[in-house]
């Protein structure tokens, strides 16, 4: 029985674009904000640019980023079908999000464990999120509900693990998938509602299981109204990728404790700031970070952008932004590839390669500049390790001087050009905006590309393979 609430996300009237006051403007250029003081000779330019002036090395490019957000913002592209992720912030009113919360909560309620079943934007925008949010060690604190990933991949030992502790645990089911076909979660979600069926029986597992699907059609949606499954709904015009601010994010993000009504003002400033009528380049943060990255890779060669922070907490949020980016951008033969690293533990590793390999990529560091606790290093009398140079001192400030001196070492040593994006602190508010910023930047840089920035069309080979590999009847 689908939730007549549910298409809220889906069926609001599109306002037009709005202007923002500039008490607004400044308040929101003081959270989030690009430093391009280690971005070499691009750097330089984009500082140029962020100023008004209109760098001649740059004149052709801008032209085209210009052109880009015209076409993005007017929604007259290629894929402008599934543009419906442009004004979804100013959408997540108090009665879109209510029923996900009050859903949400009922879950909570009656489980320690939501079983998640997805793959590609089904599932990582929700992952990275929660990653980011729960606290790192939870499964060693009480009171935090695990949410556990499913359907996207097929590994067995993978799914007999997984049902054998779904054994011990209340559990709830979040199936996402628009078709309802995908080999991966259909397989997965087989296996689980075997699983929950036999272990509390049908009638009481259909209260255990939500579906995020579409809303008219599909073999998932068919089950759910056969079953009588709570369903969301999929906008029909949100692609995968873009979906993090839909149900398909905000369900599983609601019952992990994330404040999703935060996460949704965060990405409703963004995009007051970035969806305007006419591109300011002064403020525009995503045309500059376009501009940036696409300078280095049509006129200085950059093939891969390397996303990095020093928060491990962000490692998947990197997975969520490398299938934005890279089903989004790589196709007709073209395309910034993505790739990411988490420092410092990946200097111990990738480090050497980064400062004196190949010259094929630019730097982008997600940059945080607060954490939420305080801890300081203790003074040792011995000092075998020697390290009471830094004793007294927050073991966060340790952490910016590795990498306000990785930024130093990557660029003027290594002559990689490296791009901060400053993060106030890792909260609802500032993901929201992060990936509002993100997703925009992905569509302007598309278009500026002249690709379709909203299809995936080689995802299909592999399937097609794997299908006739498998014997399925007319593959």
């Amino acid at each position: 029985m689908e939730d007549s609430s549910s298409t809220a996300l889906a069926s609001q009237t599109r306002p037009k674009a709005q202007k923002m006051t500039s008490l607004e403007k400044t308040h929101f250029m003081e959270n989030l904000k690009l430093d391009f003081q280690f971005g070499l000779e691009a750097g330089q330019m984009l500082e140029a640019v962020k100023s008004g002036q209109k760098p001649e090395k740059l004149s052709g490019l801008q032209s085209q980023v210009e052109e880009a957000f015209l076409t993005l913002t007017r929604e007259s592209g290629k894929g402008h079908e599934f543009l419906g992720w442009l004004h979804l912030p100013e959408q997540l009113r108090e009665e879109a999000l209510a029923p996900i919360l009050e859903k949400a909560e009922d879950f909570r309620k009656k489980s320690q464990i939501l079983v998640c079943i997805g793959i590609g934007g089904s599932y990582l925008g929700a992952k990275a999120l929660v990653e980011c949010m729960t606290p790192q060690l939870a499964q060693f604190i009480m009171g935090y509900p695990r949410v556990i990933f499913a359907g996207h991949q097929l590994c067995e030992d993978y799914y007999s693990e997984l049902l054998a502790a779904l054994n011990h645990y209340d559990y709830t089911v979040c199936v996402i998938s628009k078709s309802g076909t995908t080999t991966e979660p259909a397989i997965a979600f087989r296996l689980v509602r075997e699983h929950i069926e036999k272990k509390y029986g049908k009638e009481e597992a259909r209260q255990r299981i939500t579906v995020i699907t579409d809303k008219e059609k599909g073999a998932l949606k068919t089950l759910a109204d056969q079953e009588g499954y709570t369903s969301f709904v999929v906008p029909d015009n949100v692609g995968g990728r873009y979906s993090v601010l839909t149900p398909v994010g905000l369900f599983p993000l609601a019952l992990s404790g994330v404040d999703i009504r935060k996460l949704a003002q965060g990405a409703q400033s963004m995009q007051k700031l970035l969806c305007t009528e006419k591109l300011d380049w002064t403020s525009n943060i995503a045309a500059q970070y376009t501009l940036f990255r696409q300078y280095l890779y049509m006129q200085q060669g950059k093939k891969v952008e390397l996303l990095t922070n020093f928060e491990p907490r962000l490692l998947y949020f990197g997975e969520w932004w490398k299938q934005l980016f890279g089903e989004s951008e790589g196709k007709e033969g073209k395309g910034i590839f993505p790739s990411s690293a988490n420092f410092t533990t990946d200097l111990h590793s990738l480090g050497q390669y980064i400062q004196e390999g190949e010259r094929l990529f630019f730097e982008t560091v997600l940059s945080m500049e607060s954490q939420k606790t305080e801890l300081v290093v203790p003074f040792e009398e011995a000092d075998l390790d020697k390290m009471n140079f830094v004793a007294g001192k927050r073991v966060s400030y340790v952490n910016e001087k590795a990498e306000e001196g990785t930024c130093m070492a990557h660029s003027q040593q290594g002559g990689v050009p490296v791009l901060r994006i400053r993060i106030p602190q890792l909260d609802e508010y500032s993901l929201g905006q992060l990936i509002y910023f993100f997703e925009f930047a992905c569509g302007l840089s598309g278009y500026t590309l002249e690709v379709n920035p909203f299809d995936q069309p080689g995802v299909e080979a592999y399937k097609k393979n794997m299908f006739k590999l498998l014997g399925k009847p007319g593959a």
